[in-house]
């Protein structure tokens, strides 16, 4: 897996993601802090807000930035984004008042939903091979899941020797860092193929999303991912600290095997996708997490709860790593900034739909009830995917265009059908297929 870090401007990315992911982390630890010192008792209010505003940046804001990437040199644009987040991180420390904590983490979180569907569509053009591809993807998941066990453990560390003022410090480093690493490579800029109005360019993502049958599937997965993803991460606590009486230190634990899980699948996911269809991957992950989440009502002690996130993470990762290679599928190199920012929209827009829910079932109906309602989301999920992506999904399509006239480019070399002219080629939404062909 990891010679595809041999290609050096994968390389400068890759670690630009990581680092910033790192500096990501510790600004997370020390917002829970810093809004403890603010508002006390009130901690929990505050961050639940601070979540909330996250959430509506991406599901906002991500698909305008797209819109204006297309208008960007690419490096250009993740090195100011990455100048931004670094700038917000310098403020956090000198904030007095709850309300600057919301407009900074929106400033914050914008700057990131701009950011990473930028990055992630740029990785496909600087990896045009699959394998490659394919490699980097379960890199990306790796580098997610180990910031989300390392920045914890990092912060704790550090908190022993600096204040949690100075985590801030640390993360307005990791972005600086981030931009340089950005700057010292070349990035390719695919050109627009054509001058397009804001508005089209805003939706235009969302538009090849919702009309590409793979991808409607993949929609209904998120929803599946995020239903089993937020039963972990908004209840972990609860399960092991009041339902078991346990502490801190062991609800870690409990993270860190949802991670661990989530690590193991991405290890083995660039060989087992070497010969299996991405669909069955992903229906066999979500159907991991189905299972899971139906088997937690019946779980009564921590030494349960420890491999029963392991395989969630399984689960987890074999669901959504993959999500990359369908986008890149299924559009134009010009386009991928915009479905990359549609996918990063929608599936957040899940979360925003399971966050909530996880908690507040888990406060009323109680943790048993909860896991089986979250199934049952997770189940429906698994079968409108089923149902939406057809096991039959080739690459080429035969079809036929009638409103293309004859001397148009497009279709050279086709053959005329009555009023039209049919060929077969690789089949993507784009300006000359507005809607899927049904071979």
């Amino acid at each position: 897996m990891l010679h595809v870090l041999a290609n050096r401007t994968y390389r400068h990315l890759f670690l630009a993601q990581v680092i910033a992911l790192v500096g990501t982390g510790l600004a997370t630890v020390a917002l829970g802090l810093l809004a403890y010192d603010l508002a006390g008792a009130d901690a929990g209010v505050v961050l639940g807000t601070a979540l909330a505003i996250k959430m509506v940046a991406y599901v906002g804001v991500a698909p305008v930035a797209a819109a204006f990437a297309e208008r960007l040199p690419r490096r250009t644009m993740l090195v100011c984004l990455d100048l931004v987040r670094a700038m917000v991180a310098v403020l956090l420390p000198f904030i007095s008042e709850v309300w600057q904590v919301y407009v900074l983490i929106f400033v914050l979180q914008s700057a990131s939903a701009a950011f990473t569907p930028t990055f992630q569509a740029t990785i496909p053009d600087v990896l045009p091979d699959e394998k490659d591809y394919t490699r980097a993807l379960s890199l990306s998941r790796l580098a997610y899941d180990l910031e989300s066990v390392a920045s914890p453990m990092l912060a704790a560390l550090l908190l022993t020797v600096i204040s949690f003022h100075s985590l801030f410090a640390g993360t307005a480093i990791g972005f600086l860092a981030s931009a340089a690493l950005v700057v010292s490579v070349i990035l390719p800029s695919p050109k627009a193929a054509e001058p397009r109005g804001i508005y089209d360019r805003t939706t235009r993502g969302l538009r090849i999303y919702l009309a590409t049958p793979r991808l409607r599937g993949l929609l209904a997965l998120n929803l599946a991912v995020a239903a089993a993803g937020a039963m972990v991460i908004v209840n972990s606590v609860v399960l092991v600290q009041a339902q078991f009486g346990l502490g801190q230190r062991q609800t870690a634990f409990a993270l860190a095997a949802f991670g661990g899980g989530s690590m193991m699948a991405a290890l083995l996911l660039p060989r087992l996708l070497d010969g299996m269809p991405d669909r069955k991957a992903m229906l066999g992950g979500v159907g991991l997490l189905v299972v899971g989440l139906f088997a937690g009502c019946f779980m009564r002690s921590y030494l349960v709860l420890l491999p029963l996130w392991f395989v969630l993470g399984l689960g987890y990762s074999l669901a959504q790593t993959p999500s990359g290679r369908l986008l890149r599928r299924s559009a134009q190199p010009e386009d991928r900034p915009a479905l990359f920012a549609a996918q990063f929209a929608l599936s957040h827009a899940c979360w925003l739909i399971t966050y909530p829910l996880a908690g507040w079932l888990g406060v009323t109906a109680g943790l048993p009830l909860t896991f089986i309602m979250l199934g049952f989301v997770a189940a429906g999920a698994l079968l409108v995917a089923c149902y939406l992506w057809p096991a039959d999904d080739p690459d080429q399509i035969e079809h036929t265009h009638y409103n293309l006239d004859a001397s148009h480019p497009h279709i050279h070399g086709a053959e005329a059908v009555g009023r039209g002219y049919r060929h077969r080629h690789t089949f993507i939404i784009d300006s000359h297929h507005t809607e899927w062909s049904h071979h």
